[in-house]
């Protein structure tokens, strides 16, 4: 058993310690989860000390025959890419945990039902980015819809149940055309490779032998998927009702984490699998990362409740992302994928610190928020942080990445880019206009009492406040895994980055 392979399992196996627990001892439950996850995260940092970051293979394979007739494997390894996503996913969980310690009170079912979903749900966050078998990867893909349902549905708030379907739905669509995608690449395997494989590497060759239309029909049954769970407008209806639904905890893993399984397959599958077709529609999903980014930042700035704030501006951040990946740069594909690390941790800070005032506050109306700077002093400075974070201040982590990203992007496509940097200029209304109405001004009637952070909150919010700030310093721990990785993207693909232009009469 390979080490990815444990790292995947623990969480689960952590499941069924804590179904052994007693329903009515709730602390005992947390304490526990709070212990897995705490080792799982220490077990994936030990990983990453003996990954080698110039190695752009993958590393730490296992490979098992699981359905030999059709050529599906037990397959797993990691390169940089999946590392760094792994690394967030790890980290988050156990913050998640300690931050949201009462979230499963008031829910449907126990604390212990809680805990094992979000124990399960840490299992498949990792598997699906350690698989190298595409039918593994599907599989973990759809199984991951299961407690992210129950999640919401089940210790959510509001029209839980609505939101909690209509996720349901629309990821099952997006899964369907990926299947339909997955069995054209059984048959296509077969007739052109000699035998059927779900192979990534073995089938980066496929895209040699198959028409222009086949590719392009099994692109887009990856890309539509990919784009439904990142999401891309327009087919990110879903989100903002989820986001509004679930727990502040549930919606931390599913903007910070799951989100990025869309824009991960974007790259792990659509670029690598069908780089001719990825050439042919990067115009088009070039011109709908735009759209989003200015959408979602223009639905931000009309957002009156604050996790739909949240999530409009994920919407135009994930818009970023998309551009970063598409415009076929080591520059752009390098701040896309350290942005969607970044991301992790700028959502993470909104929605735990915003989860904390509407406790608190019991709204989650923004207007309700007002004057928390004089009551809840550390809690209004760890908002006002989360906020600079999301817009992209310099000095905090997500300005390296959207910076990467527009300056990759403006060498291929300068038009797009300079578009897409008036969403900078939106991000500073979306963000600064409900930081002042919450934490500024004279006190809203209701606000007087509130309590300010205790210390379980404090310990839980400092490394993620740590991360925001020491990446934006010196995010060149986290880039020496990326470059490489991004680089050989690019190269696989087809591009190479385009020269500089001279100046005229230099």
């Amino acid at each position: 058993m390979s080490s990815i392979t444990a790292l995947a399992l623990l969480p689960v196996l952590g499941a069924l310690l804590v179904a052994l627990v007693p329903s009515e001892n709730s602390l005992r439950i947390k304490q526990l989860a709070l212990g897995i996850t705490t080792a799982v995260a220490a077990l994936a940092i030990f990983i990453a000390t003996q990954f080698v970051t110039s190695n752009t293979d993958f590393q730490f394979t296992e490979t098992h025959e699981w359905i030999p007739a059709f050529g599906i494997n037990y397959s797993v390894g990691i390169d940089g890419l999946s590392l760094v996503l792994i690394l967030m996913s790890v980290l988050l969980v156990p913050i998640v945990v300690l931050a949201c310690w009462n979230e499963s009170e008031g829910g449907r079912w126990s604390a212990k039902v809680f805990y094992i979903l979000i124990l399960i749900l840490e299992t498949m966050m990792i598997g699906v980015f350690i698989a190298t078998d595409v039918f593994l990867f599907y599989v973990i893909f759809e199984a991951m819809l299961i407690p992210v349902y129950f999640l919401i549905g089940g210790y959510g708030s509001g029209e839980r149940a609505a939101a909690a379907v209509k996720f349901l739905i629309y990821s099952l669509f997006g899964g369907l055309l990926m299947l339909a995608s997955i069995i054209g690449i059984y048959v296509t395997s077969r007739q052109y490779l000699g035998a059927p494989t779900f192979d990534i590497t073995a089938l980066t060759e496929l895209h040699k032998f198959i028409s222009p239309t086949t590719q392009n029909l099994l692109f887009l049954g990856f890309f539509i998927a990919f784009a439904i769970k990142a999401p891309l407008w327009p087919l990110h209806t879903w989100l903002p009702d989820a986001a509004k639904a679930g727990t502040p905890g549930t919606s931390v893993l599913l903007l910070g984490v799951l989100d990025k399984v869309g824009t991960f397959g974007m790259i792990r599958f659509c670029i690598s699998l069908f780089p001719d077709a990825s050439k042919t529609f990067t115009p088009v999903i070039i011109v709908l990362a735009v759209i989003s980014i200015l959408y979602g930042a223009f639905l931000a700035i009309g957002a009156r409740d604050l996790k739909r704030l949240i999530a409009y501006t994920s919407i135009s951040h994930f818009g970023f992302i998309i551009m970063g990946i598409f415009a076929m740069t080591s520059q752009a594909q390098s701040g896309a994928i350290l942005y969607m690390f970044n991301h992790g941790f700028s959502t993470a800070a909104l929605f735990i610190v915003g989860g904390w005032m509407i406790a608190r506050r019991r709204s989650s109306t923004i207007a309700d928020f007002g004057g928390l700077q004089r009551v809840t002093p550390v809690m209004a400075w760890m908002f006002f942080i989360a906020g600079l974070s999301s817009l992209a201040l310099p000095g905090l982590s997500s300005f390296v990445s959207e910076f990467l990203v527009l300056v990759g992007t403006y060498t291929r496509y300068p038009v797009a880019a300079v578009i897409a940097t008036f969403g900078i200029v939106l991000a500073a209304l979306y963000i600064l206009i409900p930081v002042q109405k919450a934490l500024h001004g004279p006190t809203t009637p209701g606000n007087e009492e509130l309590p300010d952070l205790n210390l379980r909150e404090k310990i839980a919010i400092a490394p993620v406040v740590a991360v925001i700030i020491a990446l934006g310093i010196y995010p060149a721990p986290v880039l020496n895994i990326i470059n490489p990785i991004a680089a050989h993207i690019v190269e696989s693909a087809g591009f190479t980055d385009p020269a500089p232009t001279e100046i005229a009469g230099k």
